[in-house]
């Protein structure tokens, strides 16, 4: 099925993973996930013929094998031990080795298999798919003529607060800001940090790039690659924010009619900065929230500190959905033939994937942000993504 899709001015602000707050069904962590009888079990096939799901399996077993293995997971009303969660990751692992059909793969999950559905934000079920991917930046380790733009690690004046610590009603709450005059005080927001080098002396610069739309752009995936002029690689990870509320720059320029709703994507806001050099200083510090990076050995790496794999891993409500667990997905991606930017056809997409990651904006039962990993494809799927899907999670059968 290929089709064009009609974007709705609700879910066009998201950008990226990225989203406005909007209306949701309120679901609570027992009833995010819905058991299925077998007979209301999809049709299971995978479109890539599971290349690398093995890959991405390997990284949950990682992870799983590193915590408690009493620790427990919900599926719905339902809990699973992290040492039942291995055993079920590696019976489907086994079994995909063999590379079966799609029937004996649908007999085999009928029968050895439990299959929760994601509650979903309407009545059919139905999520919203966004997309992210890992930009290719080139930098430098040294400020340069043509590379002076910072990307900074955590400022040393910068202070975290777990508000729990002082009040169990407050649990899952935190703050971040600075010290005035012994009082915690919001931190820096974007305009000071961008324009009034409000922390150029307070923290390290991991590695300078080309310009501050691909740092900003580079905020909201949260990871990428720096190619240094040696050819050298670093990986640049998300580490804190400064604390401040995030705000959709797709939002205000909608609103002020300099990008139309239905023709909004990461790639027309980029363009339409490029074109308008002069509105950047006024655009980009709308949204009051900076990233601050880190660096690891190897990228990109999701919530559970693996790394993710390209077209396997997704991003979810870590508070609801069970982390490292094996799911399903069902939504759409651009087809082979795709102008880029332009008249992008979309279609079907059916693939095994791992529950990896989080996200600030990735909230409740009706997100998820599918990871496309890098590259040219993977950068106009991830700006262009915003699809309805659906979202399985599987896992074994206990026996008697």
């Amino acid at each position: 099925m290929k089709y064009k899709p009609i974007f709705i001015l609700i879910i066009l602000i998201i950008l990226a993973g990225c989203s406005q707050k909007q209306e949701e069904p309120i679901i609570t962590e027992t009833l995010s996930l819905i058991k299925l009888l077998p007979e209301q079990y999809p049709h299971f096939k995978d479109d890539r013929q599971y290349t690398d799901i093995d890959k991405s399996i390997v990284k949950s077993l990682s992870y799983l094998k590193r915590v408690n293995s009493n620790k427990e997971f919900a599926f719905g009303e339902d809990t699973y031990t992290a040492s039942y969660l291995i055993e079920s990751l590696q019976t489907f692992q086994n079994f995909i080795a063999t590379k079966p059909s799609e029937e004996q793969l649908n007999q085999f999950i009928k029968t050895k298999y439990k299959v929760y559905q994601a509650a979903g934000r309407d009545s059919e079920k139905n999520l919203l798919v966004t997309g992210y991917f890992e930009p290719l930046l080139k930098g430098s380790l040294k400020k340069t003529k043509d590379f002076t733009i910072p990307l900074y690690a955590i400022p040393k004046d910068l202070i975290f607060v777990n508000l729990a610590d002082f009040s169990e009603e407050l649990k899952g709450k935190k703050i971040s800001g600075k010290l005035v005059k012994n009082r915690l005080k919001p931190y820096y927001d974007r305009y000071d940090i961008e324009y009034n080098n409000a922390i150029f002396n307070k923290a390290e610069k991991l590695a300078w790039i080309q310009n501050r739309i691909d740092r900003f752009f580079l905020e909201i995936q949260g990871s990428g690659k720096v190619i240094l002029e040696n050819g050298e690689i670093i990986n640049i990870h998300y580490h804190a924010t400064n604390g401040r509320k995030y705000q959709s720059i797709g939002t205000l320029l909608i609103r002020e009619g300099k990008i139309k709703p239905k023709e909004m994507s990461m790639q027309a806001i980029y363009e339409y900065l490029q074109k308008n050099s002069q509105e950047i200083k006024k655009v980009l510090p709308y949204n009051k929230n900076f990233v601050f990076f880190k660096t690891e050995k190897e990228g990109p790496i999701g919530c559970i500190s693996v790394a993710l794999t390209p077209m396997r891993s997704i991003a979810t409500d870590r508070k609801i959905f069970p982390q490292a667990a094996l799911a399903y997905i069902q939504t759409y991606k651009p087809t082979a033939e795709y102008k880029e930017n332009k008249n992008i056809e979309w279609e079907e997409m059916n693939l095994f994937v791992q529950n990896q990651d989080t996200g600030g904006a990735i909230k409740g039962a009706g997100r998820a942000d599918f990871f496309w990993g890098n590259g040219d494809y993977a950068k106009l799927a991830a700006g262009h993504m915003q699809h309805k899907g659906k979202l399985f999670f599987l896992v074994l059968k206990k026996e008697p």
